[in-house]
């Protein structure tokens, strides 16, 4: 599969909107069937510095997206929360995998992040099981902390942890 990652840009609202309503993506994020192509452009044209967006493009379609998102006090700043998604049809195919290596690599070798952490659906097999080969730790649960099929789930909180060396 000859896939194209770069960053993302306002015209792909339509692709990302598209992929945010897919059942397979909404359970397992905050998505709703409700949100409009508005609603997304306005999320992207509301980007800072500080939020950095990859997408996976195949054939001029926007398949798969992540993001990262430094936290903004000035205690916090080397870490950064993660979201990821990859539209159901091509899940499975490493697509994932591409996206979180690329994304690593910016927040490793480029904005020097020590902390990376993000919740997933405790029933998302597949994916705690990706942010584990990249390292990532389970560090706690958020009892009922969304709704899920109409019932309230869990998530876990999970974390990656790139310590510099120390020089003295």
């Amino acid at each position: 599969m000859d896939l194209i990652f770069r960053p993302v840009r306002l015209r792909d609202a339509e692709d990302i909107n598209e992929m945010r309503r897919q059942e397979g993506i909404r359970a397992n994020t905050l998505a709703l069937t409700t949100e409009t192509i508005a609603f997304t452009e306005g999320f992207l044209g509301n980007m800072g510095i500080d939020d950095h967006i990859l997408v996976a493009e195949f054939e001029g379609k926007v398949i798969g997206m992540i993001g990262i998102h430094i936290l903004k006090s000035a205690r916090q700043r080397h870490s950064a929360f993660l979201g990821m998604m990859v539209r159901t049809e091509y899940q499975g195919q490493g697509i994932g995998k591409k996206l979180i290596e690329n994304i690593l690599d910016l927040a490793d070798n480029w904005l020097m992040l020590v902390r990376i952490e993000l919740d997933v659906t405790t029933d998302n097999e597949r994916a705690i099981s990706l942010y584990q080969y990249f390292g990532f730790e389970a560090e706690g649960k958020k009892k009922y902390a969304i709704i899920k099929d109409g019932k309230y789930a869990d998530l876990i909180i999970m974390a990656r942890y790139n310590i510099p060396i120390q020089f003295k």
